[in-house]
């Protein structure tokens, strides 16, 4: 078994390109040996931003001698009336390098077949490796990619080496002006100068020892080994320690490839920027890790990682500390400059944001959240509906300020902020930095039902709006996030445990665009339907079967707290034994009765016993189920409801519900009716029956 070494050495490569590079390179060429039937052990990729590289080890030296069957013309095209092979069948056997005599006739499920049997010899490893490693290089796919020279083959950046090694040998490749070889480069800077690399160990070794950290964990590693040391020996702060934010971390490790840090100060008076603000000042422009003292609050430190050793390290921290005091100095006068006028006064000038060509400025926006938040604290909670107004009122004020300006990200964060500088009630500030929550999927929902409230009326606003003018999401087509909008509307109402008739507050939502679109009532529709596909890919996610979240799903959605109740009761009881029994009783029930919706019983036509006892059976389970179904207690509802199982199946066995008499067959076809609404209030428990076999 042999290794193989591949290095595509370029230009820096943005950080955000390179962990995805790996996955794919590793991916494609497990893909692309698999499909050449060549064996291997481990594949392992690594990255800096000079540098892609593979290390296959294990790697099968030549393909295994093959026998390949090729299926032709069937037996009756494939000979004439005198049992001579036709033409069709010689043909067949030229196309696979045979003689046609060496044609076989086998049996198949389609009846007789002419079939090709060639032997195929294995090829050597090392004649397949060029047009391999070609074949990752030029289908690497990036977000941007360049030309440069005049070569017609695109990259993220240009490729200025290529090492390919198999078993120490030189895999020869040559294409773009490209040729491969048997070296790489160490650092930039601090060991420029080409290496010979023998294999996989020489070249992890050889990049050690010239200051590059090639394994991307490692690297990981030591960028949070070097933020600390930098912290806890520079800092001259008790407790000090560095804020390690998980994006930042991934951002700088693809940034360098010898990670050396550095801490730094700024001049206090920064330090009455928002919190927020000033990480986001340092994360986000300049890549630099905040410092907290032990109470969790920023001193006014910061830690920067260079891509060199640095010998004056004071030289070096009063660089990083000019660039970033320019910074800050701007976010403070764009934080001064802002206060100076109330977010109340920005709020006409929304009518300068477009919201959506069609659908309006965020002007109109404001004032359709700010109608429609009023209707839902009116139905939830209505001595919130003063706040609720002002809130939504306010929500979008803090588009137009320069600190949300130049920092996108702060959005209603700064609105809190100014908010509170304002006057407004802490609430209502909070409920503008909240409405936008959760940002992301399983991300961190609104504490106060204020900003719930907000949070709510916008993405409806947003879906309504954007279904009703046909600006639905498509593949990968989702301008407008909707899909994001969605799940979030859905966390929201199950993170606060919010009840509500989506139907409801979305035909609100859409009759604030009255004048503006179309009123078509199918919208409303097709938006709760949206919601609902996206709730139940959400639940199945979790790990409940599709059978078991549509059973509550196709009875009733409008409400997805009290969807997602049902489901719990459902998936609570579906282990008992009765209820499997009763799910297929359900189930023949829903075929018998098709379309009928009558529940009217006449007790008069009721002359066999077990029909009698059904009856008598569903009374009184409807007199304990219905009080808890209005409880939305489903589970003791649910197992109040098998109490009905064995008066079902003797009804089955004893009664012919399709009777000949017209109104007897009617009346036993509305018992089964009842009895099935009944249980519908829960699920449609028939999409649980398991068939036994």
């Amino acid at each position: 078994m042999s290794e193989l070494l591949f290095e595509i050495g370029t230009e820096e490569i943005p950080a955000g390109y390179i962990q995805p590079a790996l996955e794919v390179l590793a991916a494609e060429a497990a893909r692309k040996l698999n499909d050449l039937e060549l064996a291997f052990e481990s594949i392992r990729s690594f990255g800096t931003p000079r540098r892609l590289a593979l290390a296959i080890t294990g790697l099968q030296s030549r393909q295994a001698d093959r026998r390949q069957e090729h299926i032709g013309p069937s037996k009756k095209a494939g000979f004439d009336a005198n049992g001579n092979l036709t033409k069709a069948a010689e043909g067949f056997a030229r196309s696979r390098g045979l003689e046609p005599g060496q044609l076989q006739v086998v049996t198949t499920p389609k009846g007789e077949y002419l079939m090709a049997v060639e032997d195929v010899k294995g090829q050597e490893t090392a004649m397949l490796l060029p047009a391999l490693l070609e074949s990752l290089v030029r289908e690497l796919v990036f977000p941007k990619s360049m030309h440069w020279a005049g070569y017609s083959m695109t990259f993220a950046r240009p490729i200025q080496w290529l090492l390919a090694l198999y078993d120490g040998a030189v895999v020869p490749m040559a294409f773009e002006g490209l040729t491969s070889g048997t070296t790489t480069r160490g650092h930039r800077f601090m060991a420029p100068e080409e290496v010979e690399i023998s294999g996989i160990d020489s070249y992890l070794t050889a990049l050690a020892g010239r200051f590059v950290i090639v394994e991307p964990a490692e690297r990981r590693a030591k960028v949070v080994e070097e933020v600390r040391r930098a912290v806890s020996e520079r800092a001259g702060a008790q407790g000090a320690q560095p804020v390690l934010h998980e994006g930042l971390l991934d951002t700088v490790t693809n940034l360098v490839e010898c990670p050396c840090a550095i801490c730094g100060s700024f001049d206090r008076k920064f330090l009455q920027l928002p919190q927020e603000a000033l990480v986001t000042s340092m994360r986000e422009h300049q890549k630099y890790f905040p410092v907290i003292g032990p109470d969790g609050k920023l001193l006014p430190l910061f830690v920067a990682v260079n891509n060199t050793r640095i010998a004056d390290q004071a030289l070096a921290a009063s660089g990083h500390e000019r660039v970033l005091r320019a910074r800050l100095e701007d976010g403070l006068f764009f934080f001064n400059e802002d206060r100076k006028r109330p977010l109340a006064d920005r709020c006409q000038e929304l009518h300068g944001i477009v919201f959506q060509n069609k659908l309006g400025t965020m002007q109109a926006k404001s004032k359709r959240l700010a109608a429609l938040a009023g209707l839902l604290a009116d139905r939830i909670a209505p001595e919130l509906r003063d706040d609720a107004v002002r809130a939504a009122h306010l929500a979008k004020a803090d588009l137009l300020t320069t600190m949300v300006g130049e920092f996108p990200s702060l959005q209603g964060i700064m609105g809190r902020v100014y908010g509170l500088h304002d006057g407004e009630k802490p609430a209502v500030a909070q409920a503008i930095e909240e409405h936008y929550l959760p940002i992301r999927a399983g991300g961190e929902v609104p504490q106060s039902l204020l900003g719930a409230l907000v949070g709510i009326a916008d993405r409806l606003d947003t879906l309504v709006g954007c279904f009703a003018i046909g600006e639905k999401p498509t593949g990968n087509k989702d301008a407008f996030g909707l899909r994001r909008q969605a799940i979030g509307l859905i966390s929201l109402l199950r993170g606060l445990q919010i009840s509500l008739s989506l139907e409801a507050v979305a035909t609100a939502a859409l009759a604030g665009y009255a004048g503006v679109i179309e009123q078509k009532p199918e919208v409303v529709s097709e938006v709760v339907h949206f919601i609902r596909l996206r709730f139940e890919n959400e639940q199945i996610a979790t790990g409940l079967s599709q059978e078991l979240v549509e059973a509550a799903t196709s009875v009733a959605f409008d409400d997805p707290v009290d969807c997602l109740r049902r489901i719990e009761a459902l998936n609570q009881i579906r282990g008992q034994e009765n209820f499997g029994i009763l799910a297929g009783s359900f189930k023949r029930i829903r075929n018998i009765i098709k379309d009928n919706r009558t529940t009217g019983i006449d007790e008069a036509l009721l002359s066999e016993p077990a029909e009698k006892e059904l009856f008598a059976a569903l009374t009184a389970v409807r007199g304990k189920a219905l009080p808890l179904l209005e409880q939305r207690a489903y589970q003791p509802a649910l197992l109040a409801m098998l109490e009905i199982k064995n008066p079902v199946d003797r009804f089955f066995d004893a009664v012919m519900v399709m009777a000949e008499n017209a109104s007897v067959r009617q009346n036993r076809l509305n018992l089964l009716t009842a009895l099935g609404e009944l249980i519908l209030r829960v699920g449609d428990i028939s999409r649980m029956h398991v068939e036994k076999e």
